[in-house]
């Protein structure tokens, strides 16, 4: 399995967690760490929509919480549409929303890797993988304060 292939995998178990009643939309983000190991996370909606939490924040977050923010290396999301039991669907792949983007650009920062970012599909084959500099250009980061 490729790197790409494996994230997504990861992702789509991860999604399967999602607490999304309002949007009916289920996200699971996979984070490839420097040892190999994956870090997952899904996302978390609340009744006051803005405290909603998205997969690739859960997923950093997490890594954070352990200490390791700087071990990421590359990323793997996919999401879609709830069917009746909860599952993602759907074949087009989806990429990470401009917060997501700007949360990974932290831990890409300081790790000082441009992470490759592997968009996938709820159901199928499908694959897009980007680095994270061509879906954030010009970000603003730690380097911007003068921290790497």
């Amino acid at each position: 399995m490729t790197q790409a292939e494996t994230l997504i995998a990861a992702a789509r178990a991860a999604a399967v967690h999602a607490h999304a009643p309002y949007s009916r939309f289920a996200v699971g983000a996979a984070l490839l760490m420097k040892d190999g190991s994956i870090v997952t996370g899904a996302n978390v909606e609340n009744a006051s929509y803005g405290l909603s939490l998205c997969a690739e924040t859960v997923a950093v977050a997490t890594a954070s919480a352990a200490g390791r923010i700087r071990e990421v290396v590359a990323v793997g999301v996919i999401g879609g549409a709830m069917d009746g039991t909860g599952r993602a669907t759907g074949t087009t792949p989806v990429s990470p929303c401009g917060r997501c983007r700007q949360v990974l650009n932290e831990a890409a920062q300081l790790g000082g890797v441009d992470l490759p970012v592997h968009c996938g599909s709820a159901e199928g084959d499908a694959i897009r993988s980007y680095r994270l500099s061509e879906l954030l250009p010009d970000a603003f980061g730690p380097a911007d304060l003068g921290m790497g």
